[in-house]
């Protein structure tokens, strides 16, 4: 299949996809909208940040792609397509297909226009919403919450490893910056989940790479690369987190079959 954008998913690429999306249901009318390119209409937008009005009239129409785009955010495809990426490309690189071990983080942003649980971040002066990620060792997305920015890092932090924990039973430890310090905090992480909640601060005075903590900060600024993530532009918190998912379907198809 030709590609019109750098975007479009090749066939090798639309392969590791295709089996995730669920079948159409049954009853209805026949399913005639090519679903490639409903994907390909997501990670369009996704980089560009174009606006749903602005969507190029090669791809479906704008209400197609919105409707399988807000289905898919809100029944698990997504993460669907994150899980079955990610066990794949830990395959390949030689591990085993569950992690034992995350890094947390946080990214507070502005938000563009209308929108719930918004709040403000004194620390980072930003008015907006916080991106609560889970990364594996490759720096691969686990799980992310998207929140308030002004819930504190530790209260977040409750939030991702409720999601976290009742999916990957197998992780052991987790790193995180100075930020989720907190004797009670590593205390009510260690009777909840059983787990080693560790914190790596940052050197004073000096630059120095922070063993762990970079791996969750590259993530971000793969993330950076798209320009729908650049702020805020959902009035859902649950559609904020579909467009980091697509990032992390973005790249990690890329990873196991390049184009």
């Amino acid at each position: 299949m030709y590609k019109r954008y750098r975007t479009d998913l090749t066939d090798k690429q639309w392969k590791l996809l295709e089996p995730i999306i669920p079948p159409a249901k049954e009853g209805g009318r026949p399913r005639t909208t090519d679903l490639r390119e409903v994907i390909n209409a997501c990670l369009y937008m996704l980089r560009t940040g174009c606006q749903w009005d602005l969507l190029p009239n090669d791809f479906p129409p704008k209400s197609t792609v919105y409707e399988y785009y807000s289905q898919w955010a809100s029944d698990g495809t997504f993460d669907e397509m994150v899980n079955k990426l990610r066990e794949q490309v830990r395959v390949k690189a030689g591990r085993n297909p569950m992690p034992s071990a995350g890094i947390i983080d946080s990214q507070s942003v502005k938000t563009a226009g209308p929108a719930i649980e918004v709040g403000y971040d004194g620390a980072k002066n930003i008015k907006g919403r916080k991106r609560h990620i889970a990364v594996d060792i490759l720096g691969l997305l686990l799980v992310v919450v998207v929140h308030s920015a002004g819930i504190a890092e530790r209260a977040g932090a409750k939030l991702v490893l409720v999601k976290l924990m009742s999916y990957f039973t197998e992780i052991k430890i987790i790193w995180a910056d100075g930020g989720y310090s907190g004797k009670a905090f590593k205390a009510w992480v260690k009777e909840i989940f059983n787990i080693i909640w560790q914190v790596v601060k940052r050197p004073r005075k000096i630059f120095k790479i922070v063993k762990f903590r970079w791996i969750v900060e590259r993530t971000f600024s793969w993330m950076n690369f798209q320009r729908r993530l650049s702020k805020d532009y959902e009035y859902l918190p649950h559609h904020s987190e579909a467009w980091i998912k697509l990032s992390a379907i973005h790249t990690m198809t890329r990873r196991l079959k390049p184009g």
